[in-house]
């Protein structure tokens, strides 16, 4: 049975998203080498939900979690945060759970136990009185269409009526290998990408969106053609009606293309500890700056922000700012105590 908390959840919210959460167990060190696990909720769409309300929106997440201590730690953990659940509870079935392994200081590895998890069954049953309720953003990630047949249905169902219904609708590609293939990637997402005002990608991940159709078949953009290739490609799906094509570089910092032109902020230099959920922080800052009015500027230079918050602490939302400590990065010095 569906449960809603009524009381933290608005009628309607700044910014609605779905997918599944699960439990992460992070080492410091090789997982074959044993030690001690730290216990920590993660899902690209729940660090966007966690970013958005820290940064004083309201927010709704949408998911499916299973009768277990796991589901009712990330239940627990959310709603801490503020954010408003309209979730169901499987009992047939696990909360997923994944392992992330820092194997060296530059590389993490993540194993994931979620096939036939809770989370995959998410359905757009679960959707409609979220969606009935209404949001300024729906945020989607090519994640939660990977997870099962119906999931992703219930993606393509959430954007055609978002954006049908006047919603802005920001779809974040966050290609996943170990949950399909670029081609299936493709297959599903490039159609999706219609339905976005807000396409969010990596520098190696428009290719999945973006395609230029002519009289021939469709041919596919290879991002690794450099600047030139992504200039294209952002044209491509700029002419489909996609708003803003927003570009994450990691340490190179951001881009934006629309119709108006382009848009480079550097990356904000900071000390980094670990990068997992940076793109989620970043994309939660900028559909913040959004949110608040700011201009294509503003809302890169709030996402490239949040993200040096994400990369400068441990975890994959633990270190995301409030509104009143964005100014802590990029004017205060390195290394330095506030007293």
């Amino acid at each position: 049975m569906a449960a809603v908390d009524r009381a933290s959840v608005p009628q309607a919210v700044d910014l609605l998203t779905f997918g599944e959460s699960m439990v992460s167990l992070r080492s410091t060190g090789p997982l074959s080498a044993g030690g001690s696990l730290g216990m920590h909720v993660a899902g690209a769409e729940s660090n966007v939900a966690v970013g958005v309300a820290r940064l004083g929106h309201s927010v709704t997440w949408v998911g499916v979690v299973g009768a277990d201590p796991h589901g009712e730690y990330i239940l627990r953990q959310l709603r801490a945060e503020g954010i408003g659940l309209r979730h169901r509870t499987d009992a047939a079935r696990n909360t997923g759970v994944m392992f992330l392994e820092q194997r060296t200081a530059d590389v993490t590895r993540a194993f994931y136990y979620r096939a036939g998890s809770a989370g995959s069954t998410l359905g757009r049953e679960d959707l409609d009185r979220a969606l009935t309720a209404g949001a300024r953003i729906l945020h989607l990630t090519g994640i939660t269409a990977a997870l099962s047949p119906d999931a992703r249905k219930a993606v393509e169902y959430a954007a055609e009526r978002a954006a049908a219904d006047g919603m802005e609708v920001s779809l974040d590609v966050n290609y996943r290998s170990k949950l399909w293939s670029r081609e299936e990637a493709r297959a599903v997402l490039a159609p999706l990408a219609r339905h976005a005002s807000i396409v969010i990608a990596s520098d190696d991940e428009l290719g999945l969106v973006a395609a230029e159709v002519g009289a021939g078949p469709a041919r596919t953009w290879d991002a690794d053609a450099g600047a030139d290739a992504e200039t294209a490609m952002a044209a491509e799906l700029l002419g489909r009606g996609v708003r803003e094509v927003v570009v994450k570089r990691g340490a190179a910092g951001a881009g934006v293309h629309t119709a108006d032109g382009r848009w480079e902020a550097p990356a904000v230099p900071v000390t980094s500890i670990d990068t997992v959920g940076a793109g989620d922080a970043f994309t939660a800052g900028y559909l913040s700056a959004l949110l608040d009015g700011a201009d294509v500027a503003g809302r890169l230079q709030r996402g490239v922000l949040a993200g040096a918050f994400a990369v400068s602490t441990a975890g994959d939302w633990e270190g995301l700012p409030g509104r009143a400590e964005l100014a802590l990065l990029g004017s205060t010095p390195g290394g330095t105590t506030q007293r």
